[in-house]
């Protein structure tokens, strides 16, 4: 059975859902549903543990469950290609997110949801920064780690969202007043199925977006947007205005090469928001980068010591090893499916590499492929070490040690977060000694 957004918002207590996944996504769900007195659900999870857990509202006939609830509301991250997933196809119109039930609310807020490959997060937490000094009523949430559902929902509050691929790829309500599209490159293609699948969940942001709303789209994809015939107003601009007043800003995050393309976004948003040049630039230089994303923690000496552990693929790699010269690259992890780089004049900047996980070939071929001189190290410890005897060997007046993986983390680490941590407090106690 299949609603319209309005017909839904009506009827919203009416209908049934089967709350499909337990983790922090699916359990803001629950607490939602207990705090609007929405009782007619049920709950599912592959994981005994958390079954238990959820026991007086878990389903014990989950396949008559699936026909008959109006909506499935799926946690991000669960792949429908999975073979214990598979029930789950055949109710593919069924399915929707936590972001589409903060869109049911009948709270009159406004959103900007930002998507994309590389630094949404960081875009995000930039945007809510900017609006909070410039004082808005601001919720952040979603992929950046804090569920939709466990904020505020309040008539005027500003909610900025990061949506991800997962998320968007089974969304049928949202429709932000701002929507960004930043860049894309291969990621998550294992979930997605493809470049194809992965690039029209992406692009699911505007479906819904009406004549009143604003598309801010990265240059290389206006022309799939203008094609699809979107109804929201497509903000044009260039994408070099942010370099004219990047000067201005007092801000030594702020000025690294990896920002520019995604701040261009910012600050435009911030002209349709009617915030000033001026009030931009002073937000700005005030703003914190995020751990993990290109983190300057520790300079000794003729050494900078960075953490990108949030670097999962080659093409965000690639935005780190722009940003200096003299670098002793850390790479390697699980490598995302069909990823490959071509380094071209950035090479230059990489003295030497270092191969960590499980994937030593796979890493191999890559940087053979691009002359990369290396190192297998296998683990941060042992590339630490090695790092810094090197920095010695070849005394360079400057050098940056730099964690970029290029990979995910789960054949080493529990999470991007974990390696990051991890590659900090090593680099700080072999520092002392080497150093």
């Amino acid at each position: 059975m299949s609603y319209s957004l309005s017909y839904t918002k009506k009827n919203f207590k009416k209908l049934s859902f089967l709350v499909y996944g337990l983790g922090s996504t699916g359990n803001s769900v629950i607490n939602y549903f207990k705090k609007r007195k929405i009782l007619n659900y049920v709950a599912w999870d592959d994981s005994a543990k958390l079954r238990k857990k959820f026991s007086s509202k878990i389903t014990t006939n989950l396949k008559e469950k699936l026909k008959t609830v109006d909506y499935i509301v799926l946690s991000p991250g669960i792949s429908l290609k999975k073979k214990k997933n598979k029930n789950l196809i055949h109710f593919k119109k069924k399915i929707i997110t936590d972001i589409d039930l903060l869109y049911l609310s009948s709270s009159k807020f406004k959103s900007i949801v930002v998507t994309g490959t590389n630094g949404k997060s960081t875009t995000c937490k930039i945007i809510s920064h900017l609006l909070e000094k410039n004082k808005f009523d601001v919720r952040l949430g979603g992929n950046i780690g804090t569920p939709v559902l466990n904020l505020k929902i309040k008539k005027d509050a500003f909610f900025v969202i990061e949506a991800s691929s997962f998320q968007l790829s089974h969304s049928q309500f949202i429709h932000p007043d701002y929507a960004i599209l930043l860049n894309i490159s291969n990621d998550h293609l294992d979930w997605h199925g493809s470049r194809q699948n992965y690039l029209k969940s992406k692009f699911r942001i505007f479906n819904l977006q009406n004549k009143n709303n604003y598309a801010l789209v990265n240059k290389k994809y206006i022309s799939i947007f203008k094609k699809k015939k979107y109804l929201s107003k497509l903000v044009k601009f260039e994408f070099n205005e942010y370099n004219r007043i990047k000067s201005e800003i007092d801000n030594r995050y702020l000025k690294l090469n990896t920002n520019d393309e995604n701040m261009n976004f910012v600050f435009i948003l911030a002209k349709l928001l009617k915030i000033s040049r001026k009030s931009f630039v002073e937000s700005m230089s005030s703003f914190t980068g995020l751990p993990h994303r290109y983190e300057i923690f520790l300079k000794k000496k003729n050494v900078i010591f960075v953490n990108d552990s949030k670097a999962t693929s080659f093409q965000s790699s690639k935005f780190a090893l722009i940003n200096g010269k003299n670098i002793y690259w850390i790479v390697g992890g699980l490598p995302k499916k069909g990823d490959k780089i071509n380094l071209g004049y950035i090479k230059k900047n990489i003295i030497k590499s270092y191969i960590v996980g499980k994937n030593i070939n796979f890493f191999k071929r890559q940087l053979k492929k691009n002359k990369i001189i290396f190192s297998i190290s296998k683990t941060l410890k042992v590339s630490i070490i090695k790092a810094l005897r090197d920095i010695k060997f070849y005394k360079r007046l400057n050098n940056i040690v730099l964690l970029s993986p290029g990979a995910a983390s789960f054949d080493q680490f529990k999470n991007f977060e974990n390696r990051g941590n991890e590659f900090k407090r090593l680099c700080k106690l072999y520092a002392k000694k080497f150093i």
